[in-house]
């Protein structure tokens, strides 16, 4: 029996107000359901971020607009590209046999022509940026590509996804750097990695008992009873790293105050999370919205300096 029933999140905006032609195209690119966009562009901006703060000058409005919607368009595209690749798997799983191909509302046909439409606007995003940001967006393409699979030849597909959506951090560095010859953006990326590995695993115990039916393998299943102290070291992980970022670039002194209030959401959400709790597990996974903009906006007042 599934932990989370099909119709969970069937009150959301897109149930509520888009045309119900719509409604398939925008549930394929998960428009109905936000954390994941944001939790692939704030990497990004906390990219931008640290490389501003290192300059001890505010971030461009216009440069964080950009990165938002490459991000958005991106997931999208990725989304449905997922969902193209696992197609059988899906029809198997509660939570997701009602996504528009297993269930039959959209063609495979159609969804290739929604990822490119997508790649296409993000391209066109993308190519407004720096050289070395251009380079690293087109270097992503290759996660992306190799992420569905994952899951059939790795229990660790989190710590796959987890390279994928950080790599934000990379490129929005660059797109203000116009390079990631410093060691500081690769440290945000490894704290991003640890990240993903923890709010992911969580997001993952919503479908344990399917998965293990289906045959997918993924890092609750591995940590099995372990994984609440799993889910904690890998964000005592991301926290360390993030705090050494900090240290390594000099911060001031309102970096540290809101580092402390990002370490305390990530060990409010590991000691609250229980395993056969899949309700909460959402819950928690959602949660990683607030976690994220806390460290982005930590990283940009990082540009105060100690007096």
């Amino acid at each position: 029996m599934s932990l989370v029933l099909p119709d969970a999140e069937s009150k959301n905006w897109v149930d509520r107000f888009a045309p119900r032609a719509l409604r398939p195209w925008l549930k394929l690119g998960r428009f109905d359901r936000p954390a994941g966009a944001w939790l692939l562009l704030l990497p990004g901006w906390q990219g931008v971020a640290l490389a501003c703060a290192m300059n001890q000058a505010a971030p461009d409005w216009i440069l964080l607009i950009k990165i938002a919607l490459g991000a958005v368009v991106m997931r999208a595209a990725g989304c449905a590209y997922n969902d193209i690749v696992d197609r059988d798997i899906d029809a198997k799983v509660a939570r997701t046999a009602l996504r528009p191909i297993p269930s039959g509302q959209l063609s495979v046909k159609q969804a290739w022509g929604f990822v490119i439409a997508m790649s296409l606007i993000g391209l066109a995003v993308l190519l407004t940026l720096k050289l070395a940001a251009i380079i690293l967006g087109v270097v992503s393409l290759g996660l992306v590509a190799a992420y569905p699979f994952m899951k059939r030849v790795t229990w660790w597909p989190q710590a796959w996804l987890g390279l994928t959506f950080n790599w934000g951090a990379l490129l929005g560095f660059a797109a203000v750097e116009g390079s990631i010859a410093d060691l500081h953006p690769f440290v945000l990326y490894a704290s991003g990695l640890f990240w993903t590995l923890g709010y992911d695993t969580i997001y993952a115990i919503q479908d344990i008992e399917d998965d293990a039916l289906a045959g997918i393998k993924s890092s609750a299943r591995r940590l099995g009873g372990g994984v609440k102290r799993g889910v904690a070291i890998f964000y005592a992980l991301c926290a360390l790293l993030a705090l050494t970022v900090g240290w390594i670039a000099g911060l001031g002194f309102p970096f540290y105050v809101l580092w402390a209030f990002f370490a305390g959401h990530l060990l409010w959400q590991a000691l609250k999370l229980k395993p056969n709790d899949g309700p909460l597990a959402l819950h928690l996974f959602r949660s990683n919205r607030d976690a994220g903009l806390l460290l982005a906006v930590a990283l940009a007042l990082g540009a105060m300096r100690w007096s």
